[in-house]
C-alpha cells in the first residue's frame, strides 16, 4: 500500500512529505508507549499514534518506519515536523481514533507484520 493510500483511507492531511506519497507501507501498527514501538516496530511499516513528541519521529526513524500517522487530530508540534522533513518521513494526521484508523487500513488490505501489531 502506497503512503497516499493511506492518506486517502483515513482522508488524512498530509504534514510534511509531499515527495514520498508513492512510497510503499510493508504493514502497519499502533502504539502509544515508545518502548512498545521499539519492541515490534517493523522496517517499512505505518505507524499510527497518539504520540506527537519529537521522540516520535527520531523513534520511528531509527527504527526505519515508512510514515507516521497521527490520531485523534493530534498535531505534532513544529520541531517534530522539521525533524521528519529533515529525515525525509512523511507525517500524516487523522481525526480517527487509533482503533478505528488502525481497523480502516486492516479494512483495506494492510497487515501487521509477523503479528507483532
Amino acid at each position: 500500500m502506497k503512503v497516499s493510500e493511506i492518506r486517502d483511507i483515513l482522508k488524512a492531511e498530509l504534514i510534511v512529505g509531499e515527495d514520498q506519497l508513492d512510497e510503499e507501507v510493508v504493514g502497519g501498527g499502533g502504539a502509544d508507549l515508545m518502548e512498545d514501538i521499539l519492541a515490534a516496530v517493523a522496517k517499512g511499516a505505518v505507524l499510527l499514534t497518539g504520540l506527537t513528541s519529537d521522540d516520535v519521529v527520531r523513534t520511528a526513524k531509527v527504527a526505519g518506519v515508512s510514515a507516521v500517522v497521527f490520531v485523534r487530530g493530534k498535531k505534532p508540534s513544529d520541531s517534530s515536523v522539521e525533524l521528519a522533513r529533515s529525515f525525509g518521513l512523511p507525517l500524516l494526521m487523522t481525526s480517527d481514533s487509533l482503533f478505528v484508523a488502525c481497523g480502516r487500513l486492516y479494512m483495506n488490505g494492510l497487515r501487521g507484520l509477523d503479528g507483532s501489531w
